[in-house]
């Protein structure tokens, strides 16, 4: 028997409306939000923080642990929200969404967070040389990999919707592995 909801990754540079995304996905759908971030943070599944920009030493495979005994993998319904997607399985996921915006707008709003330094030169140079898009489309498919604009309110309510389509999709297409029988 198959799961009967996609599991949805919302990657991304810092500041590029992730967890606005997954928080309004999560209850348009009723699924699940897992910040992943958060996750690392409240279960210590860390070993400190660089001194210089402040990010978290992630023990990776405490966090996989920790995952995969969600049901994750057999119900689904989850969206994981970080800013990055590489280090989960493909077998968990279905779709990933690389959330992208222009320059001079993420500048701004890692300045307004109160990003300085070598932590705003290093998310900067993310965003502009598309890291986080490149490692999405070397670790997963082709075809389950979205670039996304995100740099307002009409964006976010575009991608809602088109996500919410592109579940309805999924769950059309999967309908006979849930049930268990064809049609």
């Amino acid at each position: 028997m198959g799961r009967k909801n996609p599991n949805i990754v919302i990657t991304g540079t810092p500041g590029v409306g992730k967890t606005t995304h997954a928080e309004e996905l999560a209850r348009n759908l009723g699924f699940t939000h897992l910040s992943v971030n958060q996750i690392v943070k409240d279960e210590g599944f860390h070993e400190g923080r660089d001194e210089e920009t402040g990010s978290w030493f992630v023990d990776e495979d405490k966090l996989l642990d920790y995952l995969e005994a969600l049901p994750l993998h057999t119900t689904g319904g989850y969206i994981l929200d970080w800013h990055a997607c590489d280090l989960f399985p493909e077998r968990w996921i279905d779709l990933v969404i690389v959330l992208r915006c222009d320059s001079t707008m993420l500048y701004d709003r890692l300045t307004a967070r109160g990003y300085t330094g070598k932590k705003l030169e290093e998310n900067m140079d993310a965003e502009i040389m598309q890291v986080l898009l490149d490692e999405a489309r070397e670790a997963y498919r082709e075809e389950v990999v979205v670039e996304l604009r995100s740099e307002g309110t009409r964006d976010l309510e575009e991608n809602v919707e088109r996500v919410e389509r592109w579940v309805e999709q999924w769950r059309e297409d999967h309908r006979d592995d849930v049930d268990g029988e064809e049609s």
